[in-house]
């Protein structure tokens, strides 16, 4: 049998070094951290949750008052005599009649308190009492209709707050418990730091993680972990002590009670459990490099900004934990680091300042931090930002910084459709190796499907390909609790008793197996021509407006042919959407021409957060190309593409829609090249891609500790494609093992889920050849890695 097609790999040429190419990117949202990977089980077991963390939230949440049998009690939270000046709040059971029993009962996150046969967990708590100190408090973890399923008793022996603690195993299995802490006599039992563990953490470790979430970040080998945000970084107050202050690393070491509550942006509470300590240890234990980011002094979501002048102590929190992951003993902080149990650095070589930032603001903060770092640690590589979108002036302005400032890397970020990331696959092509790097620190395809797995595993073997210019990249989110969904796709989800990785996982988790040290170069000949993914037209369709303020007019409107001079005018449109809450929409018709310009003039005149949106090849509201004046809080000006109902971000800039102000508004279209102005000046120019699907997605690598050559092909296509691997400069006359891992065989929007967690994972078989060259046929819709080993 013929086979045309053929992916020559030079196994001699050695090329880019691949580094740390792949890693993963750990943020506190969707329950990751408390109620996630942070094994404890009490919620809200200090007491500190506010209205501050969200609305819905009180002091008590979570927690439900116990009274057994006669028994009366009040249950109410005080603040006159804390355990300390940082965690101030803890609850007060007032004893009136003992009955049965008093006290109160903690019904944990998601569906309860789970439990298993067998399993030992650790109880602590602070307390004190002002009465009945004889009295035994029975510590239990009880099922809906009260059975026992564990139980233990403390005896509170002070009138002082005192650390109490006991062990209790499970005698039964039970994922929808309560924890109960139940006392007689008489008095007032006073309780804070309630905290349950089970006593199988990861690695043992006493405040540590949960066991099975952690091996499986463990499992996916990755080169190194960015933490803790993210949007987490930089949203909040300016002052540490503010308890919606920013994530400030200093107040997450050290003893937990010490740890100050803190509101997370993404509407919940933090407890700052999981702290700096915990991040690098955890690195340091599944053999990844930490890569910490900082705050600025800079919060765009609010324009909170800390003067240049006093920048002093946000440039010092970046030099002291550089000094606390590296510095030796003799050192203020690497000395608070071995107090905490690590005598030894933990070897920091990277650190990011700040996290997807825009405006000058940010910019002109970060030469200082990028100055002070360089002149007392020239060796750690500093990460720069380049704002939450693929392209546009924010884009342009953090690679400006980037090149005038000298930083290693640029943090790139961004969420799209499949079809984009295969229309983006050679992106990085162009890039200049002399340049700073690429960081993609946040990326994802709208989905957790096997479409979006398959279009990012061709994404990077782009990424790959171009490691001249490409240091780092991580897959985000990591986590979700399914109970608790802040933000979706992620790459692993979630409960309180399981978790399962999703096909983007497997996708991941083979290009960190097997990502390789030095790229090999590859040659194809005789494969097929790329194919367009759909068919390839000018932009024409539907036109109109939207109302994303509460009161806009749309005046002036004209339709402008540029090949004919052909001019159509359209009648004024007016939105008042005061107290609706979805927007509204109104179509002008369709166009069929194919070079044309949309004028209009465009005012708000009754606030609201947003402003102007203008639609264009409207199908649906899934299948249109949209460009949004006063985008997300009324910052940008956006022109984004919706393909099945996923978006994709084309350009971006900043543009604030003032109130009462008329603009002028102009879309030009040629093509599918779309430049946008307002008041003349042009704020948005791209081109919406369609991709052509190539025949076949590769790269290849080799492995040094192992001498294997690794070869990674994406066939996206609906028919499979065999070709011939010739492997040049492999020895012929011996004998080659050729291990595959493959996914392969599902369909396009089948998923992963509880019930099926492997559905999509996987298969490995091994065969031998006698010649560095086989055919191989790549099934359709399919990932494979093949290592030749010999």
């Amino acid at each position: 049998m013929t086979i045309p097609g053929k992916l020559t790999i030079n196994t001699q040429q050695k090329g880019t070094p691949l580094g740390d190419l792949f890693g993963i990117f750990f943020e506190d949202l969707n329950h990751a951290a408390d109620g996630g990977l942070y094994a404890e089980l009490v919620r809200n077991r200090s007491f500190e949750f506010d209205p501050i963390d969200h609305p819905d939230y009180r002091a008590l949440t979570g927690w439900e008052k116990i009274e057994r049998g006669a028994g009366k009690a009040t249950l109410t939270v005080e603040d006159a005599h804390p355990i300390n000046d940082r965690n101030t709040h803890y609850a007060a059971i007032d004893i009136i009649e003992a009955g049965d029993g008093v006290g109160i009962a903690n019904q944990g996150f998601n569906t309860g308190i789970p439990v298993r046969a067998g399993e030992q967990y650790r109880f602590s708590v602070y307390a004190r009492r002002d009465a009945s100190f004889a009295e035994p408090v029975r510590i239990a973890v009880e099922s809906e209709d009260g059975t026992v399923r564990a139980e233990a008793v403390i005896q509170v022996e002070s009138a002082e707050w005192k650390r109490y603690e006991t062990v209790l195993a499970a005698s039964a299995t039970d994922f929808g418990s309560w924890l109960t802490i139940v006392t007689g006599g008489t008095g007032k039992l006073y309780l804070d730091m309630v905290s349950l563990f089970p006593a199988k953490t990861f690695r043992d470790r006493p405040n540590g993680l949960r066991a099975d979430i952690a091996q499986l970040l463990g499992d996916l080998k990755p080169k190194f972990m960015r933490f803790p945000g993210g949007c987490l970084v930089h949203d909040g107050s300016l002052n540490a002590e503010d308890r919606d202050s920013m994530y400030r690393w200093k107040n997450t070491i050290g003893d937990v009670a010490q740890r100050p509550p803190r509101r997370n942006n993404w509407r919940y509470h933090q407890t700052l459990g999981l702290g700096y300590y915990e991040y690098f240890q955890f690195c340091e234990d599944i053999g990844a490099k930490p890569i910490p980011i900082l705050p600025a002094g800079y919060d765009p979501h609010h324009k909170r900004i800390v003067p240049i002048e006093a920048l002093g102590p946000w440039i010092d929190d970046a030099l002291d934990l550089i000094e606390f992951a590296n510095g030796d003993a003799s050192t203020e902080w690497g000395s608070i680091r071995a107090k905490l149990g690590h005598p030894a650095p933990f070897n920091l070589e990277y650190i990011g300042i700040g996290n997807e930032e825009v405006g000058a603001p940010f910019f002109e903060r970060y030469a200082h931090f990028h100055k002070a770092i360089k002149d007392k640690h020239p060796a750690i590589k500093i990460i720069n930002s380049s704002g939450p979108f693929a392209a546009g002036g924010e884009y342009e302005r953090g690679w400006r910084s980037a090149r005038e400032n000298g930083s290693d890397l640029v943090d790139e970020h961004y969420y799209q459709s499949p079809e984009w990331f295969l229309a983006n696959v050679r992106r990085y092509d162009s890039f200049k190796s002399e340049e700073p790097k690429v960081f993609l620190g946040e990326y994802a395809s709208w989905g957790n499907a096997y479409l979006n797995a398959l279009a990012e595993a061709a994404f990077m073997t782009g990424l790959e390909r171009s490691a001249h210019a490409v240091g780092l990249a991580c897959y985000a989110p990591l986590l979700c609790n399914v109970d608790y969904v802040n933000w979706k796709p992620d790459l692993i989800w979630f409960n309180n008793r399981e978790a399962f990785g999703t096909a983007n996982y497997y996708v991941q988790q083979l290009f960190m197996h097997h990502q390789g040290d030095y790229l090999l170069p590859v040659e194809a000949s005789g494969l097929k021509p790329s194919e367009p993914y759909r068919e390839v037209t000018p932009i024409r369709g539907g036109i109109g407006f939207g109302a994303n303020a509460n009161v806009v007019e749309y005046t002036s409107i004209r339709l402008i042919n540029h090949a004919t001079g052909e001019t159509l005018s359209f009648a004024d449109t007016a939105f008042d959407r005061t107290g609706a809450g979805d927007k509204q929409t109104a179509m002008l018709g369709a166009t069929h021409w194919e070079d044309y310009t949309l004028s209009l003039k465009a005012k708000k005149t009754d606030g609201g957060q947003w402003g102007f949106a203008v639609y264009f090849d409207w199908a649906d509201d899934r299948q249109h190309l949209q460009w949004d004046i006063g985008g997300w809080q009324n910052q940008d000006s956006l022109i984004h593409s919706v393909i099945g109902g996923k978006g994709s971000v084309l350009t971006q800039s900043l543009f604030e829609v003032q109130n009462g102000v008329e603009y002028d508004l102009a879309l030009r279209v040629t093509g599918r090249k779309i430049v946008a102005s307002i008041d003349g000046v042009v704020v948005g120019e791209t081109e919406d891609h369609i991709p052509y699907i190539e025949p076949l997605y590769y790269s290849a690598s080799l492995e040094e500790t192992t001498g294997d050559i690794i070869v990674k092909v994406v066939n996206v296509r609906c028919e499979s494609e065999t070709v011939e691997l010739a492997f040049e400069g492999v020895e012929s006359g011996r004998p080659l093992v050729a291990e595959v891992h493959e996914l392969s065989g599902h369909g396009l929007e089948d998923e992963n889920s509880f019930e099926q967690p492997a559905r999509i994972a996987p298969r490995t078989k091994t065969f031998t050849v006698d010649r560095p060259a086989f055919a191989y046929e790549f099934p359709k819709h399919s990932v494979t890695v093949i290592r030749i080993s010999g």
